[in-house]
């Protein structure tokens, strides 16, 4: 990287899926205090050229199977192609891409001896925010040595050198880079998985001696689905984490009973590096009148402070009452990538430093020390691990030629957690006689070329009229209720 003139701060992209390189890139940008931006490979050629171009990346990790969205790519005269996989270039791009190996074997192994200051960039991962487009969360050495040194490992039961960790979550998330930063700097070994693929994962388990793993609920629900699943040798697998979505009861307890080793839920976001709450192993019970934790995230982890505020207000609500969670901890990212409005809206009473309040967008209640997770303030959908911003998918919708409004809402998902559903207004002059199902086809159709296929609507409504305030906001919890009506929470 020092040989492309990279200089402290650029940004290095990695479009691959979660393999050993991908992390080694990481720490290799760190070393020279530069930053590893890794993009999610799932997301259509449009998106990914966004994201290059807003991170503005100088030079990019792919994967040989990805290389057909170099065609898309707008910015690529400005980047060094680097692939993880490949005996030959034939592919005819330019600039001339290189295999990793080929690339870096040609180069001493030495420490360049950079050392960064707190403050700076470590890390750049990208979420999709309510204004439709995604935005860059800056984490800093700072916030991440106070995760991952800290106490995220003891808040999920991991121990260290003798530890080995199934890391099943790929590098764009922050428990996939996270946690792999997590294992390095505390010497345990981590098993990464490049793609979610149940069988492989179960076979991981049993032959690599797992001792310690985070999934997504969805993972673990696939998981139990295999045959004989129950009869693995888990003999060595002491903790399971989970988070990003709740678990439902019956799928915690079969899943308690087939892993048989401790389990702890967690709560938190990119922007706070991960984990600020754990519900921990000895609050999961399934029985008795302690059984009513398993509804809620947990308490917070040591140097998490944590409060509900009214939103219009601000002020702190009491023992269960619902308001917005807000997190101070120094965990909080540093910043949204060159977008200091953003910024400041997501912060309060920050101060020198940098340490404030962050505004989660959540909506909880407290009760006795436990975080009880209730509604959203945003409209997010969380879809199998998966953020999903209705925003963007409506901005996309409303360019169909045929669409006049719409609204799109996230409903119950039995595997999941939730899925994402539009209702969509057609023009005028489309006429009443054509069939529903038959638009609702093709516009899903075309929303596919779009947009990556987990954030398109499992279901289109084809509707008269979508319900609106006077102000003109779509009413969505209006759209959301006759779904939701039988949940025990509005939360996914």
């Amino acid at each position: 990287m020092l040989s492309l003139g990279l200089v402290s701060g650029d940004r290095v992209a990695c479009l691959s899926k979660h393999t050993a390189p991908s992390v080694a890139m990481t720490i290799a940008a760190q070393k020279i205090g530069a930053v590893c931006m890794p993009v999610n490979w799932r997301l259509s050629p449009k998106e990914l050229n966004y994201i290059l171009g807003h991170g503005e990346a100088r030079v990019l990790m792919i994967d040989l199977e990805f290389v057909n969205c170099l065609d898309a790519i707008a910015s690529r005269a400005l980047l060094k192609i680097v692939l993880t996989e490949a005996e030959e270039d034939d592919s005819g791009h330019t600039p001339v891409i290189q295999t990793l190996k080929a690339w870096a074997d040609a180069f001493p192994d030495r420490d360049p001896g950079h050392r960064p200051q707190d403050d700076d960039t470590a890390l750049q991962l990208y979420s999709s925010g309510t204004t439709g487009l995604p935005k860059g969360v800056e984490l800093s050495h700072r916030s991440l040595s106070a995760a991952f040194l800290g106490p995220v490992p003891g808040a999920i039961g991991y121990t260290g050198e003798d530890s080995v960790m199934l890391n099943a979550l790929p590098s764009f998330h922050i428990a996939g880079m996270g946690i792999a930063l997590m294992t390095c700097s505390h010497g345990g070994a981590s098993v990464l998985v490049p793609e979610f693929i149940p069988t492989q994962v179960l076979e991981v388990m049993e032959t690599q001696r797992i001792t310690h793993a985070f999934l997504v609920p969805a993972m673990i629900q696939f998981l139990l689905q295999l045959p004989n699943a129950a009869n693995r040798d888990y003999s060595a697998l002491q903790c399971l984490s989970y988070g990003a979505s709740p678990i439902t009861d019956q799928v915690l307890v079969a899943a308690m009973a087939t892993f048989r080793c401790q389990f702890v839920q967690v709560y938190g976001l990119t922007e706070t590096s991960g984990a600020v709450t754990a519900l921990a192993a000895e609050d999961h019970v399934s029985e008795g009148p302690k059984s009513s934790l398993l509804r809620s995230a947990g308490k917070p982890i040591e140097g998490v402070s944590l409060k509900v505020v009214d939103h219009e207000t601000g002020q702190e609500q009491p023992d269960g009452e619902v308001g917005e969670i807000w997190i101070k901890t120094l965990q909080n990212m540093k910043s949204y990538w060159r977008d200091p409005e953003a910024t400041d809206l997501a912060f309060v009473d920050r101060d020198g430093e940098g340490l404030g309040w962050f505004r989660s967008g959540d909506a909880g209640f407290m009760r006795d020390g436990y975080l009880f997770l209730h509604d959203r303030i945003k409209d997010m959908i969380v879809s199998g691990g998966e953020n999903i911003y209705p925003a963007e998918i409506e901005n996309v919708l409303m360019m169909h030629p045929h669409i006049a409004d719409v609204a799109v809402f996230g409903v119950p998902d039995a595997q999941w957690g939730e899925s994402v559903k539009a209702c969509v207004v057609l023009k005028a002059e489309i006429g009443s006689n054509k069939d529903s199902n038959t638009v609702a086809a093709a516009i899903l159709g075309w929303l596919r070329d779009q947009l990556a296929h987990y954030k398109c609507p499992r279901s289109i409504d084809v509707v008269e009229s979508i319900p609106r305030n006077p102000s003109g906001k779509i009413l969505k919890r209006i759209l959301r209720e006759p779904y939701w009506r039988e949940q025990e929470r509005q939360i996914h």
